[in-house]
């Protein structure tokens, strides 16, 4: 409960960031250049033990500003010289040790060794972006008394640690949006950027737009800006209440890709800004006769990958009904025709993948919904609930569904041009090499997957050239606390919900870095929950012992869904 407070206070923190209009005059944003400590910054209280020195050097390593100045401090006349930390943090729990190392000596009494010893929870990687990790942590500090008496440090490691809590504190979560030619959409990418100053927010946040996407989104969305393009001058707000953002090099980029350059800018700023983005492009405006914008003024890229069916579907006792009326959807899949164990509605809500149980094994069928539904040349003794891929604006029907054949091969269909369902290859070897793979979920815009490995969450990007599909970068979310999951589905583009077998955490949201952990209130549920689905705008929807049941918030108490009934299984589009 400590720790899910704590992180709610991080969600509060970033809402409370969003509302602050930014209307400061320029401000130049310094790098962090070693040796240069702000008189400003106090020198520590006399008198601070060594355990001490290390508990708050830690403590300040985790307020950003020019080298480091508040940690600094902590060091002795070298070190604050020559201390050249690497770009990046390590993210330690809060509660963590500091002991005198007795075991090596140094045989000189104005001389100690400390060891910190606490539990790793991710990094935050050169490029802003928060990398899970569960691994234990240590470190061996050198300090030295000085003239004065106090203890100084005159070792510090080039890699900052710094606690989960004075992390949510001093850092500022913003999604930088990057474009995805297959579904049209624009995609977050979850980063993170010093929260203070305030008026100095979007200028960094401009900054991560112009590095590209993340490691672990590189190849998964397009990167409009060449290398070559970067701001004239500071991102600024102007008296009048504009915040003016000035570019150089986009030189011949066509008048499309200036629209989304502009929508990517835009969607990404909206976060950390209420005014008014006047953007422009060597001396003029970015698109021609749209100088001025606000986030409103942007057509709704996203129109694609929301799921048009009204309420989705469920599987009960082998066959599919809806989640509105209760009733069964028309064709074999909905009056017995087929003994349905699973089964996935496109994001258009067209059509309708089933896997089916037949002959001792489980096969493949996808077809239009309603309708007799092909077999596909795609079985095993067990198929994941199938998912299907987003279309791009303009591209019709949705025509490609995923599934894991036995735990083990992630499999997809394509649909042909004479009609046909074939099965199509995926590079999946990063992500079987995590163990059995039990559900599978592709985000609806097309860039990512959510899976369930070995009783554990993982996220991986889809990587797609001409000839080819690959899986990239899984990483597994929360893997010390989210245990026994069952289930997952996206809940936004950017956030997950889980369903686990447990009696004490059955139904959680995740943001897709894996940073932080929300629980469901579990009252009303009745464990193990056994399913769950989440799509934006739409309640939250979860299947346990007793039926099926809605919430819209975090806090809310579930309630029965209206056409509730044990052992069903629901999905929304996707």
């Amino acid at each position: 409960m400590k720790r899910l407070l704590t992180l709610l206070g991080v969600f509060l923190l970033v809402a409370g960031c969003a509302n602050i209009p930014l209307e400061s005059q320029p401000v130049a944003v310094p790098g962090d250049k070693p040796g240069q400590t702000p008189v400003d910054v106090p020198e520590p209280a006399d008198g601070l033990d060594s355990l001490t020195v290390i508990r708050q050097f830690i403590r300040n390593s985790a307020t950003p500003g020019t080298a480091n100045a508040d940690a600094r401090v902590y060091l002795d006349d070298d070190a604050r010289r020559n201390w050249k930390p690497s770009p990046g943090l390590t993210i330690i729990d809060d509660t963590f040790g500091t002991v005198y190392d007795t075991g090596s000596p140094t045989g000189n009494p104005d001389e100690q060794l400390v060891n910190v010893r606490g539990f790793k929870l991710g990094n935050l990687s050169p490029d802003s972006a928060f990398i899970p990790v569960k691994a234990e942590y240590s470190q061996q500090f050198k300090l030295r008394k000085q003239q004065n008496g106090q203890w100084r440090i005159v070792d510090p490691p080039q890699e900052l640690a710094v606690t989960d809590a004075d992390f949510a504190r001093n850092y500022f979560r913003v999604p930088i949006s990057f474009y995805s030619p297959d579904s049209g959409a624009f995609v977050p990418d979850l980063r993170y950027v010093a929260a203070k100053p305030q008026a100095g927010l979007p200028g960094r946040v401009m900054d991560l737009v112009l590095q590209g996407p993340s490691e672990g989104l590189k190849g998964a969305v397009k990167d409009l800006l060449n290398d070559q393009v970067a701001t004239e001058t500071n991102v600024r707000s102007t008296d009048d209440g504009t915040l003016d953002v000035a570019l150089t090099g986009i030189g011949g980029a066509s008048q499309v890709d200036r629209a989304l350059i502009a929508a990517q800018i835009i969607l990404s700023l909206q976060t950390v800004t209420l005014s008014r983005i006047r953007l422009l492009a060597d001396g003029t405006a970015l698109v021609p006769e749209h100088e001025y914008w606000r986030a409103s003024e942007l057509p709704n890229y996203n129109v694609d990958i929301a799921p048009d069916s009204e309420k989705g579907l469920m599987t009960v006792n082998g066959r599919v009904r809806s989640l509105a009326d209760g009733q069964p959807v028309g064709g074999p899949a909905g009056n017995g025709g087929y003994k349905v164990i699973s089964a996935a509605q496109s994001v258009d809500g067209k059509r309708l993948a089933v896997v089916e149980e037949r002959d001792g094994r489980q096969w493949l069928r996808v077809g239009d919904l309603g309708r007799d539904l092909a077999s596909v040349d795609l079985f095993g003794g067990s198929l994941s609930r199938p998912t299907w891929r987003p279309v791009a604006r303009g591209g019709g029907v949705s025509g490609e569904v995923w599934t894991v054949v036995d735990h083990n091969t992630v499999a997809r269909v394509t649909l042909a041009a004479d009609g046909r369902w074939v099965k199509a290859g995926v590079d999946a070897t990063l992500l079987t090499g995590l163990g059995q793979i039990t559900e599978l979920r592709l985000s609806r815009d097309g860039s990512r997957l959510a899976a369930v490995v070995n009783g554990q969450l993982v996220v991986a990007s889809i990587v797609r050239t001409a000839d080819s599909v690959a899986l990239r970068a899984p990483r597994k979310l929360q893997e010390r606390d989210l245990k026994d999951v069952v289930d997952v589905d996206w809940a936004t583009q950017d956030h997950l919900i889980a369903a686990t077998s447990s009696s004490t955490l059955p139904v959680v949201k995740v943001p897709l870095d894996g940073q932080r952990m929300d629980a469901f209130n579990s009252s009303n549920l009745t464990p193990p929950v056994h399913g769950v689905t989440a799509a934006p705008s739409k309640q939250n929807l979860v299947a346990d012992a007793g039926g099926l049941w809605v919430a819209s918030e975090l806090g809310e108490v579930w309630r029965p869904q209206a056409h509730t009934v044990t052992d069903a299984d629901p999905f929304y589009p996707g």
